[in-house]
């Protein structure tokens, strides 16, 4: 796999995961706040990631 195609994966999986908080925190009942904190938790650590992949390159 390609550093472009390991990078535009790890994108739309960020992307993803942010559809998912937005549901997440609109649903009733809406999920709990650890749930929804660990969700943008892994988004972070996606952003980071792609980021230093940037840089990387």
């Amino acid at each position: 796999m390609s550093l472009n195609t390991h990078i535009t994966t790890l994108e739309q999986r960020h992307s993803a995961l942010d559809q998912e908080i937005a549901v997440a925190m609109a649903s009733k009942p809406a999920m709990s706040d650890a749930e929804i904190k660990e969700m943008k938790r892994r988004k972070l650590r996606l952003k980071e990631e792609i980021e230093r992949l940037r840089r990387e390159h």
